[in-house]
């Protein structure tokens, strides 16, 4: 279940790619993915709704779940989105794929978690294999350099804000549960780019043309709604450190998905970066999966 979720979120970028093909904004696209998403948040509160009321929430919990909204599924989809107008779909998902390392590091300024020198070693081993990935520069945008520079800076920022919104969940997972919170916080995500769209976008959004709304549906039923609820039965099942381990396959479907839909094409030395990467992210994994067996 979890390799499915994986392999399902990592297809998003590839839907992403596909719709600007016809000539959509970021702005308007991530708003067809949050529209088509919302109605099934609904749904699963409105079948939750009797449970979770008889276990109410503080008002500091939904200040919480409002800021995490804003920070995990809104700012980190719009700076992704944005950063795909500019870079290809692989190096954007391993680009994104760097962020347990960022975890690592916020845990350790705002909850005071100690690094060990392995996690350290995975950090350097993974960022060596993006800096691998950029000094080869071939092929991964049609752009400028600056352009490719511009599209990674936005992609990173999004890869940071979900690092920043995965290190808050902490807080919430235990008192109330993944399934409300992955519910409450992508419904807020949702309304978020509503407003976004409505204050600062032409409200015109039925323009485009039949293939751009049945990549929206496709990619808020299974880049969306789906993995992220199949993800969260898996942390249940299994354990968040297993399914991290798990998600080591994402850049690799996402690279396999680009050459067959996108014609994207890596050189051997952008392979073996990515190579690298994963090996990095696996390390941490690994460690956090020894961390949860001797507890």
């Amino acid at each position: 279940m979890a390799a499915a979720g994986v392999i399902l979120f990592s297809s998003k970028a590839v839907m992403v790619k596909l719709a600007y093909q016809y000539h959509i904004d970021e702005l308007s696209l991530l708003l067809l993915r949050m529209v088509f998403s919302l109605p099934f948040y609904l749904a699963v509160w409105m079948y939750k709704r009797k449970q979770w009321i008889q276990n109410p929430m503080s008002g500091k919990q939904y200040l919480f779940i409002l800021g995490l909204g804003f920070i995990g599924y809104y700012l980190a989809s719009y700076f992704d989105f944005l950063g795909l107008m500019y870079i290809t779909a692989s190096l954007e998902r391993l680009i994104l794929f760097t962020y347990p390392t960022l975890v690592l590091i916020l845990s350790a300024i705002f909850l005071k978690k100690r690094i060990t020198k392995a996690q350290i070693i995975a950090i350097l081993v993974t960022y060596a294999g993006l800096a691998i990935i950029f000094w080869d520069n071939q092929g991964i945008t049609s752009g400028t350099k600056e352009e490719v520079l511009m599209g990674s800076m936005f992609v990173m920022i999004s890869a940071l804000t979900y690092a920043m919104y995965l290190t808050g969940t902490n807080f919430l997972i235990g008192k109330i549960g993944t399934l409300r919170l992955t519910t409450l916080v992508m419904s807020t995500s949702c309304l978020a780019v509503i407003i976004h769209f409505t204050v600062t976008s032409n409200p015109n959004i039925f323009g485009y043309s039949y293939q751009v709304y049945l990549l929206g549906i496709l990619m808020a039923v299974f880049a969306t709604v789906l993995p992220s609820f199949m993800i969260n039965e898996a942390i249940k099942r299994a354990g968040a450190p297993d399914v991290s381990i798990v998600g080591s396959i994402g850049p690799v479907s996402t690279i396999l998905l680009s050459m067959m839909f996108l014609g994207e094409r890596l050189t051997l030395v952008q392979l073996s970066g990515a190579l690298v990467i994963i090996s990095g992210v696996l390390i941490i994994g690994q460690s956090k999966r020894r961390a949860s067996l001797n507890k």
